[in-house]
C-alpha cells in the first residue's frame, strides 16, 4: 500500500508521524557564560588577587586558554560568538546602537548567518538565553518591534534579561521572551540583577530537565557584570577595603607574579611599562588615592559577588548529576573598560560625553560608590591593570582590548585538568567548537537562505592535545578605526586612537587613517606585545598591512568607521520620532524611540480629575536619578524633576490643585537660556533654568521607556518612592515635540550610541 494513501477505514491506513529533531547520541549540554568588560587579569585563575573561587574551581577541572581573542566591544564579540563569522561579515562592526547604512555596520545579523541557538534548536536542543543580549537594534526595542532580531526570533526558545548594553544592577529594565517586565523585587527589598539572572538560569535548567532529561540544552548566560555600573551590596566590598591602597602599579606587579606562577603567562614575558596617560600613583593626592582605591574595592566586590552566584549555577549542574555531561565555557567579551576616564566617575554617562567629574566632589560622595545612589565606573589606571600584562583596553585592537580569559570544562573529556592551552583562538571559534561537540553540521541553508561561510574552527582537538595546531593562523581586528592583523605568529597594530571618552586628549597616536603607524610584534616570543620590531622587519609590516586590507575587503570592514563623520549614515529606524503621541496609564514603558524628539523642546499635557481628598502620584516618568526626568504631584502640587549630569533641577507649582478637572502641562524650552516650566489650566505657574546638559531620553541606557501613571526602580527625585501611582483620574497624556523636525545633536547622539557597549 502507498504509505501516503489515506483510506476511509483507519485500520487499513498507515500513519505517517511528523518527525522531531533529535540531537546526536552523546551530545552534551552546553553552558556559555559571557562576562562583560572583564580583563585578562580579572579572574583569580588568571592572576587577580580578589576572590573568584567558583570560576577557579571550574578552571582546575578544565582548561584555561591564554591566547583567546575577541573583537574589543560587546555587540561585535557576541555576534562573532553566536554566528561563527567575523563581526563585520554579519553587520556588527560596532555596537548595535550605532548601526550605519553600510553592510558591515547594519547592527542587524542577517538570515545568512543563522545563530548557534537556531542551529542547535534545529538539531534537537532546547535553547535558553538569560541576561545581556545587545544584538537587537535599539530602534527595535519597543512593543511594536520589529521582533526579528530579538532572542526568540534568533533561535532561543526562552529569554529573560535585558536587550541593551547595560542596565542598573539594582533596578534593571527586564524583558521576558517578547515582553518588558518589572523586576521581581525592588532595590529596597534587596534585589540584585546577577542573583536574579542565576536564579532564572537554574529555574530554566530545572524545568527543562524535569520535563525531558534525555534532551540536551544550550544555556547562554550573559551577566551584566562587570560592565558599569559597578554595583554590589556593601558586605561584598568590605573584604577588599585597603587592598588597593598602594595603587595600580603595585597591584599589577602582584598580579603579574601570580600569572607567571600559575603558568597563565609564559616565563620570560615582559611586563609592559606604565604608559604616560596612566597617572603615577605616587603623584596622586591623598584624596585621589583614597577615591581611586575605593572604586577598585567596589569592583573587586562586584567580581566576587558575580563568582559566588555563578557558583550556585555550577553547583546545580553537579547536584543534578549532569556536570560531566555539560560543556561549560566562561569568557569575557572584551578587555577591561577605561570608560570611567582618568579620574573615574559616579555617573558613567558623564564619561560618554567626555566630561570629567571634580575629584573633590566625587570624594565627598565616596560612600555612594557601588550603592543605590551611584552609577560608577573606575579610572583608566585600573583598566590598564586589569589587562595585565597587556597594553591598552576595550575598544582598541591592542591585546588589552582583544585578549580575554577563556575557561573551558567538559568533565572527564578533559584529560589534563587545570592545564593552560596556548593555541591562538578567537570568539568565532566557539560556534564551531559547540557544534563539533554536539555532532551537528553547519547547515548549508536555513529557511531557504544559503548560509555564508563560517570563519571559526573547532577547539576540540586542543582539549585532547596540548600541542594541537592553532585553529587559525590569520585573524584581522578592527574597532572604531583601531586596526590589527595576526598572521603566523606575527601581529601588526596601528597607533590610531578612537575619538571616544577623551582618549585623544591623553593617548599619543594617529587621529587619521592616512597617518597611522603600524607596530609589529612577534607574539610567539612576545606574549605581552611589549617589543616593537617594525623597524627590523619592514617587509613583514608591509605584508601584514596588505593582508589586513584584503581581510577588510572580504569581511565588509570598509568604509572605515570614523567619529563623528560616520554618524551621518546612522540608521534612522523604521519610523522617525513622532511629532505627537497619546499615552494612557496601565501599560508597559513606551520606548524612547517611539517618543517625540525632546532636544528641540517638548510639551507634555495631562488631563486629570482631582478627587475631593486631594491627589498625589506620578504622571509620567523616564529614567531615574542617574539620568531622566519625572512629572508628578506631591502634597497636591505638580512637580517636575530633571536629573542632569551635573545635578538635578526641581520645578514645583506654588499651590495645590483644587478638586475637579484640570489640564496640566510640563514644558522644556531649549535655547541660550534653557528652562523647564509647569502650567495649570493654561497658565504657567512655575519655571526654573536647566543650567546643565538636559539628559534627554536617547542618552539613557538604563531607561527603556516612559511610564505613565506610575514609576519603578529609583525615583528621579528624593520626594517620592516608586511606584507612587497617581491617585486621581489620569484621563490621558499627550506629548509633543517643540520642534518636530529637529533631531538630537549629532555629536551627543553618537557619543551615546558608541558608549552603549
Amino acid at each position: 500500500m502507498d504509505r501516503h494513501q489515506l483510506l476511509p477505514d483507519v485500520t487499513a491506513s498507515e500513519p505517517r508521524f511528523v518527525d522531531y529533531p533529535l540531537a546526536p547520541e552523546g551530545a552534551p549540554n552546553v553552558v556559555m557564560v559571557v562576562l562583560d568588560d572583564v580583563g585578562f587579569a580579572q579572574l583569580g585563575c588568571f592572576g587577580a588577587t580578589f576572590e573568584t573561587p567558583n570560576i577557579d574551581r571550574l578552571a582546575a577541572r578544565g582548561l584555561r586558554y591564554n591566547r583567546f581573542h575577541v573583537t574589543s566591544v560587546c555587540s561585535s564579540t557576541r555576534a562573532a560568538l553566536h554566528t561563527g563569522r567575523n563581526h563585520h561579515a554579519v553587520g556588527m562592526g560596532v555596537t548595535e546602537e550605532a548601526a550605519l547604512g553600510f553592510p558591515g555596520y547594519t547592527g542587524r545579523i542577517p538570515p545568512s548567518a543563522a545563530m548557534l541557538a537556531r542551529v542547535l534548536r534545529d538539531g534537537g536542543y532546547n535553547t535558553m538565553s538569560v541576561g545581556k543580549w545587545h544584538m537587537t537594534p535599539k530602534t527595535d526595542y519597543s512593543a511594536a518591534g520589529p521582533y526579528r532580531h530579538w532572542p526568540l526570533a534568533m533561535g532561543f526558545e526562552r529569554f529573560y534579561g535585558f536587550l541593551g548594553a547595560e542596565t542598573s544592577q539594582w533596578a534593571p529594565e527586564l524583558v521576558r521572551d517578547n515582553s518588558h517586565v518589572d523586576p521581581p523585587r525592588t532595590p529596597e527589598e534587596g534585589y540584585h540583577l546577577t542573583e536574579d539572572l542565576v536564579d532564572e538560569s537554574i529555574r530554566m535548567i530545572q524545568d527543562q530537565q524535569q520535563a525531558e532529561a534525555r534532551k540536551p540544552f544550550f544555556l547562554h548566560l550573559a551577566t551584566g557584570a562587570a560592565h558599569a555600573p559597578h554595583q554590589v551590596p556593601d558586605e561584598w566590598v568590605e573584604p577588599y577595603v585597603g587592598q588597593f591602597d598602594d595603587g595600580w602599579e603595585a597591584w599589577r606587579e602582584r598580579v603579574f607574579a601570580r600569572q607567571v606562577e600559575l603558568g597563565v603567562v609564559p616565563a620570560g614575558t615582559v611586563l609592559t611599562e606604565r604608559p604616560s596617560w596612566v597617572p603615577d600613583w605616587a603623584s596622586l593626592s591623598e584624596t585621589e588615592r583614597r577615591l581611586f582605591a575605593r572604586y577598585m574595592e567596589v569592583f573587586a566586590g562586584f567580581m566576587a559577588h558575580t563568582d559566588h552566584h555563578l557558583g550556585r549555577l555550577f553547583t546545580h549542574l553537579e547536584e543534578r548529576g549532569i556536570a560531566d555531561d555539560t560543556l561549560v565555557m566562561v569568557l569575557s567579551d572584551n578587555g577591561a573598560s577605561a570608560e570611567g576616564g582618568v579620574s573615574g566617575t559616579l555617573n558613567e554617562a558623564a564619561g560618554w560625553l567626555g566630561q570629567q567629574e571634580d575629584v573633590a566632589e566625587s570624594a565627598a560622595r565616596i560612600d555612594d560608590i557601588g550603592g543605590h545612589d551611584a552609577y560608577n565606573h573606575y579610572p583608566f589606571g585600573w583598566a590598564w591593570a586589569g589587562n595585565t600584562p597587556l597594553r591598552l583596553w576595550k575598544r582598541h585592537a591592542w591585546l588589552g582590548g582583544v585578549r580575554t580569559p577563556l575557561v573551558l570544562d567538559w568533565g572527564a573529556r578533559v584529560a589534563t585538568p587545570g592545564a593552560v592551552r596556548p593555541q591562538f583562538c578567537h570568539a568565532v571559534d566557539i560556534f564551531s567548537t559547540v557544534l563539533d561537540a554536539a555532532g551537528i553540521e553547519v547547515p548549508q541553508s536555513v529557511d531557504g537562505v544559503t548560509q555564508q561561510p563560517v570563519d571559526g574552527t573547532s577547539l576540540l582537538a586542543s582539549i585532547d592535545d596540548a600541542s594541537a595546531t592553532d585553529p587559525r593562523t590569520l585573524q584581522y581586528f578592527e574597532m572604531m578605526g583601531s586596526r590589527a592583523l595576526y598572521h603566523d605568529g606575527w601581529k601588526a597594530v596601528t597607533d590610531f586612537v578612537p575619538n571616544q571618552f577623551g582618549e585623544r586628549d591623553v593617548i599619543p597616536g594617529s587621529h587619521d587613517f592616512r597617518t597611522d603607524r603600524w607596530s609589529l610584534f612577534r607574539l610567539v616570543d612576545d606574549f605581552s606585545e611589549a617589543v616593537d620590531v617594525a623597524e627590523q622587519h619592514p617587509d613583514v609590516v608591509r605584508r601584514l598591512e596588505e593582508l589586513w586590507w584584503a581581510e577588510a575587503g572580504r569581511n565588509q570592514v570598509l568604509p572605515l568607521f570614523a567619529f563623528p563623520e560616520s554618524m551621518a549614515h546612522m540608521h534612522p529606524g523604521a519610523f522617525p520620532p513622532p511629532e505627537r503621541v497619546l499615552l494612557t496609564p496601565g501599560g508597559g514603558p513606551v520606548h524612547e524611540s517611539q517618543l517625540p524628539a525632546s532636544i528641540g523642546g517638548f510639551e507634555v499635557r495631562a488631563d486629570v480629575i482631582v478627587p475631593q481628598a486631594g491627589v498625589e502620584g506620578v504622571i509620567t516618568a523616564l529614567g531615574d536619578r542617574h539620568g531622566g526626568w519625572a512629572w508628578y504631584v506631591v502634597d497636591g502640587r505638580p512637580v517636575a524633576t530633571f536629573a542632569l549630569l551635573d545635578g538635578a533641577v526641581r520645578v514645583e507649582a506654588p499651590d495645590p490643585l483644587e478638586p475637579g478637572s484640570h489640564e496640566l502641562a510640563v514644558r522644556y524650552h531649549p535655547g541660550r537660556e534653557p528652562r523647564a516650566s509647569l502650567a495649570v489650566d493654561g497658565t504657567e505657574v512655575a519655571s526654573a533654568p536647566l543650567p546643565g546638559l538636559f539628559f534627554f531620553p536617547n542618552l539613557s541606557t538604563a531607561a527603556i521607556g516612559m511610564l505613565v501613571g506610575r514609576d519603578r526602580g529609583f525615583a528621579v527625585g528624593d520626594d517620592y518612592r516608586p511606584p507612587f501611582p497617581f491617585t486621581g483620574e489620569l484621563l490621558g497624556v499627550e506629548m509633543r515635540s517643540g520642534a518636530p523636525s529637529a533631531r538630537p545633536d549629532d555629536d551627543v547622539t553618537l557619543r551615546s550610541a558608541m558608549a552603549s557597549d
